[in-house]
């Protein structure tokens, strides 16, 4: 845990504090940048779940189109060899010598016929919902063709956000190296430990009345003094980061 000076860490002054704030802020928009293009790419995520919704919906439609194109073809057969199944015993009436026998044959042909007359029947209301199928199939293809555009649009959109952002942060980041070579080492070495352990957010924060305003502890009297006249730069004794009196007696500007 850092402490201030007492505890071994130097205080700089104030007048060190301007480069390594606008370090500090540098690093902070490079990690906002950092942070977005982990986050723009998720934006897809529910793209891609109506891509698979769009792409059930349109298979479904174009399957119910199969289904009804098989069951035609298979009322066609049953037709054909209910119809081959009559030729064979009008062949055989032919033959026949006993009147049970003969009309025994009649009944088989009389309910093969009624069979045939129901296939072709279902048959004629299968080219039916087959054309309102098709109809349907067609609406589908334009719509989600339509939504798949759209779709491709705001993916393109949600690329070319993420490219801005990367463009952006790879240009900050080719700024880091001059900034962070004008702060003194010592001092530049300290802040970029606090970043480390911090993982993110600022390491350098102004004071707070008499608390760090970054992790919301008191200072001592003796250190809140010396922050306040404005001409030192002191360590957290609880969380480490630099602390700084923002007032008008500390000059940036300079």
């Amino acid at each position: 845990m850092c402490a201030g000076p007492a505890a071994g860490f130097p205080a700089w002054r104030c007048g060190l504090l301007k480069d390594l704030l606008a370090l500090q802020a540098l690093d902070l928009r490079i990690e906002t940048l950092k942070g977005r293009e982990k986050e723009i790419p998720k934006q897809k995520g529910k793209f891609e779940i109506h891509r698979k919704r769009l792409a059930a919906e349109l298979e479904e439609s174009e399957q119910r189109c199969k289904d009804l194109a098989l069951e035609q073809r298979e009322c066609e057969g049953d037709i054909e060899q209910r119809q081959a199944q009559v030729m064979k015993y009008d062949r055989q009436l032919l033959s026949v010598k006993k009147n049970d026998e003969y009309q025994a044959l009649i009944h088989e042909i009389e309910m093969l016929k009624k069979q045939i007359g129901l296939k072709e029947e279902r048959i004629i209301a299968l080219m039916v919902e087959a054309d309102e199928a098709k109809a349907h199939l067609a609406e589908d293809k334009k719509r989600i063709a339509d939504e798949l555009a759209a779709i491709a649009s705001e993916c393109e959109k949600i690329d070319a956000e993420l490219a801005e952002a990367t463009q952006e942060r790879e240009r900050l980041e080719e700024q880091r190296t001059p900034m962070a070579g004008a702060i003194d080492p010592s001092l530049l070495a300290l802040y970029t430990r606090i970043r480390r352990a911090k993982k993110q957010g600022p390491a350098v924060v102004p004071l707070r009345g008499d608390a760090c305003s970054g992790c919301n502890m008191m200072v001592t009297a003796q250190a809140a003094n010396e922050i306040l006249a404005g001409d030192k730069v002191l360590s957290c004794r609880h969380c480490g980061r630099l602390l700084y009196h923002d007032g008008d007696s500390v000059d940036l500007t300079d």
